[in-house]
């Protein structure tokens, strides 16, 4: 499966770049109360550590809403994941466990204040695309909407977008009968590929820890 990112992000962002993590064989179910326990104790930490800080001061959050302006989108209207998650744990509206998959996504995007996207390959086709959506495009979210994808950076396959630093699709959401994934790490275009090949490695490796079976990674950049 091929992943390219398009020619217009690239002139929109020329340091523009994503990790790419691919697994084979794996078990989703409820996380291990190792994964629960960190998860609530980092959110406890971030909540202190913002009592005096604004969530957009943030170097990682206020990197991703430079590009989805850049991308066209009203910031008070469309807020990347990452963004979102650390603004209710600001209100402590602290996130719950939900899956080992999303759970591992939520740890690392609020560890790393960058949107992390992770999808059923199995239920992707060809080679996808990661670009600027056109007018007209939408999908029904995770969120139980559905979202106009205009302006807003995502991912797409061969049947149209499936995933975006915003919120990700239905169609391709990860559940419990999945065995073999794509995840789209969102990085930091500041951040240098030794250090995002080192994050990206980390996040397959505790990933893998988890869920079992096999993975493997490549920093896709413009």
């Amino acid at each position: 499966m091929e992943i390219h990112i398009s020619p217009e992000l690239c002139t929109l962002f020329p340091a523009f770049k994503v990790g790419v993590i691919r697994y084979q064989n794996i078990q989703v179910g409820d996380s291990p109360q190792m994964v629960k326990g960190r998860l609530q104790l980092f959110q406890e930490s971030i909540f202190f550590d913002l009592e005096e800080k604004n969530v957009t001061d943030l170097e990682g959050i206020k990197e991703w809403r430079q590009i989805f302006k850049a991308c066209g989108k009203d910031l008070n209207r469309y807020r990347h994941s990452a963004e979102a998650l650390y603004r209710r744990v600001k209100k402590q509206d602290y996130l719950k466990p939900v899956n080992s998959s999303t759970d591992i996504n939520n740890f690392f995007s609020l560890q790393y204040q960058i949107p992390i996207g992770i999808y059923d390959a199995d239920q992707l086709i060809g080679t996808l695309e990661i670009r600027k959506g056109s007018e007209g495009e939408e999908y029904i979210g995770l969120n139980g909407r559905v979202n106009s994808l205009q302006n807003l950076l995502l991912s797409a396959d061969e049947k149209g977008p499936f995933g975006s630093p915003f919120v990700d699709s239905e169609r391709t959401c990860i559940t419990e009968k999945t065995k073999n994934a794509v995840q789209i790490v969102y990085l930091r275009p500041s951040m240098s590929s030794d250090e995002a090949s080192r994050m990206v490695e980390s996040l397959m490796n505790m990933f893998i820890q988890v869920h079992g079976g096999d993975g493997n990674f490549e920093i896709i950049g413009c």
